[in-house]
């Protein structure tokens, strides 16, 4: 999914996100994350995010902006060229999870996704 993902963004003339600032942007929220929770729940650092977001905004996909609910910390939201990658994105898994289904079938799919639903209750704590 992830390699079928930047191959589509490259083609699209988004070629400058890599692998790991894919993976902090799709942790960004629809009213922005502060940079601590992105660290936290990519499993890295507080300087790593914040050096992958700094590619991310010199880039044009997410801004930094104040947190209305705390003066003194600030959100990252996705910018308007951030917007058009998860627009495109969620196209691609649109796709990727169509092929899948006319491979497996609809009742081996849904077990598939039942499967992996049960497996972030134990892998990922921010599901």
């Amino acid at each position: 999914m992830e390699a079928r993902l930047l191959a589509t963004l490259a083609a699209a003339g988004f070629d400058d996100i890599t692998m790991a600032q894919g993976r902090i942007a799709a942790r960004i929220g629809p009213a922005g994350t502060r940079l601590t929770d992105l660290a936290e729940q990519a499993l890295v650092t507080k300087q790593t995010a914040g050096h992958l977001v700094d590619q991310l905004e010199r880039s044009g996909y997410v801004r930094r902006v104040p947190d209305p609910t705390d003066g003194r910390a600030r959100l990252v939201r996705m910018a308007e060229r951030g917007e058009q990658v998860v627009h495109l994105a969620r196209r691609v898994e649109a796709e990727v999870e169509a092929e899948w289904t006319a491979h497996l079938g609809e009742e081996a799919t849904a077990q598939l996704r039942a499967a992996l639903e049960r497996l972030r209750e134990i892998t990922d704590p921010y599901r």
